[in-house]
């Protein structure tokens, strides 16, 4: 699944640099998450980086985008150019 950030975002702007994939930006109003890009770190580390460093706690999984470990392990190898 990939994550989201909510609107109780409070454009810190300590998320955008912690993702590998870079799947966070600043959107019109608070940062956002491409779900196309993000692996929730999957490849990279063993936890979500924007969520061990987000202050409010408003990186939650996105239920709109539903994937298992192998998909989200998938997506990793093809943005890294390993997908076979």
């Amino acid at each position: 699944m990939a994550l989201m950030i909510t609107d109780d975002c409070i454009n810190c702007a300590v998320c955008e640099p912690e993702c590998p994939n870079t799947a966070i930006y600043e959107g019109d109003e608070i940062y956002e998450i491409d779900p196309d890009l993000c692996t929730e770190c999957v490849g990279h580390f063993d936890e979500p980086q924007c969520q061990m460093v987000c202050p409010v706690d408003c990186i939650p999984q996105n239920p709109a985008r539903i994937e298992s470990q192998a998909e989200l392990e998938a997506k990793y190898a093809q943005l890294t150019g390993q997908a076979a």
